[in-house]
C-alpha cells in the first residue's frame, strides 16, 4: 500500500491523522491507554478528547497542534 504523507498545514480527521501515522485503531488506543471504543467514538464524533487527550493525540500521531479535526 502507498503511504500518503499528509502536510503538516492542513487539518486532517482523526482517523486520518491516525492512518497517516502508520496505526490502527487498536495500537493506537493501545498506545493512548483508553478502549478502542473510545478511540472509535472519538474518530466518529460521538465523544471527544479532553485537552490532555488530544495532546497526546498530536504527539502519538505526529501532528502539530489544532491539526486534528475533533
Amino acid at each position: 500500500m502507498q503511504k500518503y504523507v499528509i502536510p503538516n498545514n492542513l487539518k486532517i480527521s482523526l482517523a486520518a491523522a491516525r492512518v497517516n501515522a502508520d496505526l490502527t485503531q487498536e495500537e493506537a488506543a493501545q498506545l493512548m491507554k483508553i478502549s478502542k471504543s473510545t478511540l472509535v467514538s472519538w474518530e466518529k464524533h460521538k465523544t471527544f478528547p479532553s485537552v490532555s487527550q488530544a495532546e497526546k493525540l498530536y504527539a502519538l500521531y505526529n501532528r502539530p497542534k489544532d491539526s486534528i479535526i475533533f
